[in-house]
């Protein structure tokens, strides 16, 4: 399924959990939104509007940063995890994208030392 009009569902989310990041990369804003730039150039998607990188949580199991990017085609998300050095990377778009391409990327860029990728197609 390389083509758009071939797909035979609405969109595809892809789940993809990085386990063991390096902390000083999860920990820096300026380095998400240059993965974010990256990650997109890479699988095809048109960014709209700024990355937001938020820093939150009162609770320190859950305190990291938080991003957003819309794309024309829907959204990228992403949790950072400090107490863990763990990313949560979520990918839905209607227009297709190669997912083995995003886990390569995202794993190399953080550093991390194991993933769990989940796809689901949405009709």
């Amino acid at each position: 399924m390389n083509k758009q009009s071939t797909m035979k569902y609405w969109g595809k989310s892809a789940s993809i959990d990085v386990y063991g990041c390096n902390p000083i990369i999860i920990r820096d804003a300026g380095q998400i939104c240059h993965f974010v730039k990256e990650l997109c150039d890479l699988i095809g998607m048109k960014r709209f509007g700024d990355t937001e990188v938020v820093h939150f949580g009162e609770d320190e199991r859950v305190a990291g940063f938080s991003m957003v990017q819309l794309i024309e085609t829907s959204l990228i998300s992403a949790h950072f995890v400090n107490a863990t050095n763990n990313m949560y990377l979520d990918i839905f778009s209607c227009k297709n994208f190669n997912v083995k391409d995003a886990v390569d990327y995202t794993v190399k860029f953080f550093e991390g030392k194991k993933i769990e990728t989940n796809v689901q197609f949405r009709k």
